[in-house]
Protein backbone atom coordinates (compact mmCIF):
# COMPACT_ATOMS: atom_id res chain seq x y z
CA UNK A 1 0.00 0.00 0.00
CA UNK A 2 1.26 3.55 -0.72
CA UNK A 3 0.51 6.80 1.42
CA UNK A 4 -0.26 9.53 -0.59
CA UNK A 5 0.74 12.75 0.87
CA UNK A 6 -1.43 15.11 2.05
CA UNK A 7 -1.29 18.77 1.45
CA UNK A 8 -0.96 21.07 4.03
CA UNK A 9 -4.49 22.69 3.23
CA UNK A 10 -6.43 19.06 3.23
CA UNK A 11 -3.89 18.43 6.10
CA UNK A 12 -4.91 21.74 8.49
CA UNK A 13 -9.26 20.61 6.78
CA UNK A 14 -8.53 17.10 8.20
CA UNK A 15 -7.70 18.58 11.61
CA UNK A 16 -10.31 20.96 11.79
CA UNK A 17 -13.14 18.24 11.03
CA UNK A 18 -11.47 16.45 14.34
CA UNK A 19 -11.46 19.19 16.73
CA UNK A 20 -15.06 19.85 15.19
CA UNK A 21 -16.12 16.31 16.43
CA UNK A 22 -14.20 16.53 19.60
CA UNK A 23 -16.60 15.99 22.63
CA UNK A 24 -16.93 19.22 24.74
CA UNK A 25 -16.22 16.77 27.79
CA UNK A 26 -12.40 16.70 26.20
CA UNK A 27 -11.92 20.51 26.19
CA UNK A 28 -11.44 20.40 29.75
CA UNK A 29 -14.18 22.80 30.86
CA UNK A 30 -15.04 22.98 34.57
CA UNK A 31 -17.39 20.00 35.58
CA UNK A 32 -20.11 22.45 36.25
CA UNK A 33 -19.60 24.12 32.49
CA UNK A 34 -19.92 20.81 31.11
CA UNK A 35 -23.04 19.69 32.77
CA UNK A 36 -24.87 22.84 32.09
CA UNK A 37 -23.71 22.74 28.62
CA UNK A 38 -24.86 18.76 28.17
CA UNK A 39 -27.92 19.55 30.00
CA UNK A 40 -29.08 21.83 26.98
CA UNK A 41 -28.01 19.14 24.47
CA UNK A 42 -24.52 20.42 23.46
CA UNK A 43 -21.95 17.92 23.16
CA UNK A 44 -19.55 18.43 20.46
CA UNK A 45 -17.21 21.61 19.86
CA UNK A 46 -18.98 22.14 16.23
CA UNK A 47 -22.98 22.02 18.77
CA UNK A 48 -20.79 24.84 21.24
CA UNK A 49 -19.87 26.75 17.77
CA UNK A 50 -23.37 26.41 16.52
CA UNK A 51 -24.64 28.08 20.13
CA UNK A 52 -24.86 32.05 20.46
CA UNK A 53 -23.51 34.03 23.32
CA UNK A 54 -27.47 34.82 23.78
CA UNK A 55 -28.49 31.25 24.09
CA UNK A 56 -25.17 30.04 26.10
CA UNK A 57 -26.05 32.63 28.58
CA UNK A 58 -29.74 31.56 28.94
CA UNK A 59 -28.65 28.52 30.35
CA UNK A 60 -29.27 28.29 34.07
CA UNK A 61 -25.62 28.81 36.18
CA UNK A 62 -24.12 30.03 32.97
CA UNK A 63 -22.90 33.72 33.31
CA UNK A 64 -20.25 36.13 31.50
CA UNK A 65 -17.12 34.21 33.67
CA UNK A 66 -18.61 30.50 32.22
CA UNK A 67 -19.06 32.19 28.87
CA UNK A 68 -15.38 33.38 28.98
CA UNK A 69 -14.25 30.37 30.04
CA UNK A 70 -15.73 28.44 26.92
CA UNK A 71 -14.38 31.24 24.69
CA UNK A 72 -10.70 30.42 25.98
CA UNK A 73 -10.78 26.56 25.65
CA UNK A 74 -12.17 27.26 21.99
CA UNK A 75 -8.90 29.29 21.21
CA UNK A 76 -6.83 26.91 22.38
CA UNK A 77 -8.35 24.60 19.80
CA UNK A 78 -7.90 27.67 17.11
CA UNK A 79 -11.69 28.96 17.33
CA UNK A 80 -11.34 32.74 17.47
CA UNK A 81 -14.63 34.97 17.87
CA UNK A 82 -14.74 37.46 15.22
CA UNK A 83 -12.24 40.91 15.72
CA UNK A 84 -10.50 38.31 18.23
CA UNK A 85 -7.70 36.61 16.21
CA UNK A 86 -4.18 36.96 17.64
CA UNK A 87 -2.06 38.77 15.13
CA UNK A 88 0.42 36.83 13.18
CA UNK A 89 3.82 38.25 13.86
Amino acid sequence: MTRIRLSQAEEQSRLRAERLQMSIAEMKLSVRTTNCLEETGIFTVRDLLNATPKKLLSISNFGEKTLEEVYGALETLGFYRPGHKPVEV
